[in-house]
């Protein structure tokens, strides 16, 4: 990498990284602050090289959403609904299996599932749910839920441990969490997005949880809000110290905020010149996390692919159906075909290849015309 491009004031945080040390929260925060987008990219790439070379991932994935009924009601979210509102759905098991079923023929190798806290469903269902999908599939990695979903349903359904609740999913077919939920860890900034939901504390607990069982599960970060940089960072950091305790993290996935709800509707969307910057400072700062994913789903597919040049080495996956950011006001497509992603990647100067749940490689594609549908058969009726 040509670090001779590098401003002279960002000189100091290139040879930290030249030399695989790692920077600072106050490093990190004049990295957010610096408008060479050029110089973030350099530094980004170096340590994506390092990290991952030359190749950048995809995974075959389908997206289920199973209901959207929630007791909670966050400020930032047009997903969740009551269960007597005009938007709320409530998929039956027999629906999903069947879609499964349908995403399995066309070559997926995960199954992520997340909704909101539903007030009535109950501990068989859940249990029964993630049986019924692992008895079509005993390879196909579950990723679900979110932390907020483990602490409901080891409060309010299972009535058990945080632990206990765990085991429990794990042995009816859990593969691996999922790290939606993280949001900003600031209590400010939770209080004022999403009030009553887990504090940051508790989404690392869940996830310090999980890891020490032997799961491993994503982190998120939602960013472009009313947060600070300064805001940014400390989530940040936690992330870094739980990776630090447990080296559970497989990835980090950042999105931007879709400013959809009424609440938050004057809140002005974060440019792509601002996501880039996001996920570079991500790279650089996350040293000890292996992948960076542009979630294609919030950003499109265009800028995800330039930010193959910002540190990112993964471009998520096929996906299929996606509700929350669609619901959110997203105009991004719902799915990709495994040869759009992998041509995203050729196009950058990089080599495809497909990951499981795990990020680990499966070889490159040997059909480059296997691809998902373009649409669905049949759209899955709501409840």
């Amino acid at each position: 990498m040509n670090f001779a491009l590098i401003p002279k004031e960002l000189q100091p945080i290139a040879e930290k990284i030249k030399a695989s040390n790692r920077i600072d929260e106050r490093e990190a925060l004049e990295l957010y602050s610096s408008n060479d987008l050029n110089a973030l990219g350099i530094m980004a790439t170096a340590v994506r090289k390092r990290k991952n070379g030359n190749v950048a991932t995809y995974i075959l994935n389908r997206y289920i959403n199973y209901s959207n009924v929630c007791i909670l009601s966050c400020q930032f979210c047009a997903f969740a609904a009551r269960k007597r509102d005009a938007h709320a759905f409530e998929l039956a098991i027999e629906e999903i299996t069947a879609a499964v079923q349908d995403a399995l023929a066309h070559g997926i190798t995960e199954v992520h599932m997340v909704g909101g806290l539903h007030p009535t469903l109950k501990k068989e269902w859940y249990l029964d749910l993630l049986r019924s999908v692992r008895a079509l599939d005993q390879d196909v990695i579950i990723k679900a839920f979110t932390a907020i979903e483990i602490r409901h349903l080891a409060q309010r359904v299972f009535k058990m441990s945080i632990p206990e609740t765990l085991n429990l999913l794990r042995d009816a077919g859990l593969g691996a969490l999922t790290g939606g939920g993280a949001e900003i860890f600031d209590p400010g900034v939770r209080d004022e997005l999403c009030r009553g939901k887990e504090s940051a504390e508790e989404w690392l607990e869940v996830h310090r949880t999980w890891h020490q069982m032997g799961g491993r599960s994503t982190a998120t970060m939602l960013f472009g809000h009313i947060e600070t940089l300064g805001q940014r960072v400390d989530h940040l950091r936690q992330l870094r110290e739980l990776q630090d305790e447990t080296g559970g993290f497989t990835g980090f996935v950042p999105f931007a905020f879709e400013p959809q709800t009424e609440v938050l509707a004057h809140v002005k969307r974060a440019s792509a010149v601002e996501q880039l910057r996001n996920l570079a400072v991500s790279r650089i700062y996350l040293d000890n996390f292996d992948h960076l994913t542009a979630y294609w789903i919030s950003m499109g597919l265009p800028l995800a692919q330039i930010s193959l040049s910002y540190g990112v080495d993964d471009l998520h996956g096929t996906i299929m159906e996606e509700k929350i950011f669609h619901m959110a006001g997203a105009k991004t497509p719902q799915e990709q075909t495994v040869e759009t992603l992998e041509q995203a990647i050729i196009e950058a100067g990089r080599e495809p290849i497909q990951r499981d749940s795990y990020y680990r490689h499966l070889g490159a594609s040997k059909d480059r015309s296997r691809s998902v549908p373009t649409r669905l058969e049949s759209e899955l009726a709501c409840a």
